[in-house]
């Protein structure tokens, strides 16, 4: 094996020899670039004559490793998930995208407030200690902006990285009481179908919201990955709708108010509505439709050689759960059905990965998400036919990177 060329005479790694080995040593167009690599790497100097780190750098990031919310030159008033840097399926909680209307309040929690009035029979406010020593629940869910993808769907180009493409996206372990809890607790009325959900920021970004949502799943969280929620995640209560559009997860809560219909509020009238081809607008698109993105190979990413590569993405769906992600890497001609290495939890982010062999022609690469309901990621074209060229939110269409033959990776679009 020592002289034959890596891409020469090489069998695609069978199955069996991929889980024995976890892929890392799946034929020689794997060992032999690790061997070459391992023969040519000077030992690493004596570790007792290497100082230790200083104590007040303890629990900080490598200096190599510098995932940020923001792209380097670009500034505007939201951030996005650095995905192309990340790793499994959990957002660190200051990796976690933001997205703000009108700046992020600054609440003591010592005289923060949630207040759950209207059609109720006992109007109560409820303090954050008091929040806390309701029983809580914690779960893993993503949480994704209705308007995540649009800067690609309008106005794509080749330097776009997963993050500026679908980094209004996150995916977390919440901690929280759930609402239903607090409506036993104020006895909502019968006849109460809706609830106002307010916040406290100087946007005032209010949104009304099911009643049946609220009793299924809805939270109050105050805790994000084990610890206290940061400020521009909604610190120090927010609202949590599993698998619904995140502006009506609404961060600094200040009141529920139980209605009988909902208020047709700024957020849902003007905004947060999805105009469509014929003229008409699609109001209360609540859930978050199927949909992936690669992360690797992608912009920025060069592909060293040619040889076995592993593309990897996100898919995550508000109906459910992933089903199965499909694979393209002739531009959508032919489809392979990737592996969940973790499997797929309902309402969470779910990563893929499929083996790819890099012959060192241009190719295209592109993935499909489909869920438990039957539900399948679209293409672009069907995706325009039913939502217009320039539609409002919920850009779901399939993503697609261009690989050069130099090895150089960019956004398709």
């Amino acid at each position: 094996m020592g002289d034959q060329k890596p891409d020469q005479g090489l069998a695609s790694p069978s199955r069996r020899t991929l889980m024995q080995t976890g892929g890392l040593l799946a034929g020689a167009a794997i060992t032999a670039p690790l061997v070459r690599a391992l023969a040519q790497t000077p030992m690493p100097p004596d570790p007792t004559r290497v100082p230790g780190a200083p104590s007040d750098s303890l629990g900080i990031r490598s200096p190599f490793e510098q995932p940020r919310l923001t792209p380097v030159g670009v500034v505007q008033g939201s951030s996005w998930t650095p995905h192309q840097d990340l790793h499994g399926t959990l957002t660190p909680a200051e990796l976690h995208f933001q997205r703000h209307h009108n700046g992020i309040p600054a609440i003591d929690p010592s005289t923060y407030s949630l207040t759950l009035h209207g059609m109720v029979e006992r109007p109560l406010t409820f303090t954050l200690a008091e929040l806390k020593r309701f029983p809580s629940i914690t779960r893993t869910y993503f949480l994704e902006c209705s308007g995540n993808g649009g800067r690609a769907w309008n106005n794509p180009r080749p330097d776009m990285s997963p993050q500026v493409v679908d980094g209004l996206t996150s995916n977390t372990e919440w901690t929280g009481v759930p609402v239903s809890t607090l409506l036993r607790a104020v006895g909502a009325k019968p006849g109460g179908q809706w609830v106002l959900a307010e916040g406290g920021d100087a946007a005032v970004m209010t949104r009304s919201i099911p009643m049946d949502k609220m009793l299924r799943d809805a939270l109050v969280v105050y805790a994000q990955n084990g610890e206290a929620l940061r400020p521009g995640n909604g610190y120090p209560a927010r609202l949590l709708l599993p698998g619904w559009e995140g502006n009506m997860c609404v961060k600094w809560l200040r009141r529920l108010e139980v209605l009988d219909a909902p208020v047709m509020s700024r957020e849902e009238t003007s905004k947060y509505t999805d105009p469509l081809p014929d003229g008409t607008s699609r109001q209360f698109s609540f859930v978050m439709d199927v949909k992936s993105v690669i992360t690797a190979p992608a912009y920025p990413a060069v592909l060293p050689e040619k040889g076995w590569h592993a593309i990897r993405g996100i898919a995550w769906t508000g109906r459910g759960t992933v089903s199965h992600v499909d694979v393209s890497t002739d531009g959508g001609r032919t489809w392979h059905q990737a592996t969940l290495p973790a499997g797929a939890t309902p309402l969470s982010h779910t990563r893929f990965e499929y083996l790819w062999r890099w012959d060192g022609k241009p190719a295209r690469l592109l993935s499909r998400a489909h869920d438990v309901t039957g539900a399948v990621q679209p293409t672009a074209e069907e995706f325009r036919k039913v939502r217009g060229k320039a539609p409002g939110y919920h850009f779901t269409s399939i993503r697609s990177w261009d690989v050069a033959a130099d090895g150089t990776v960019t956004f398709g679009g």
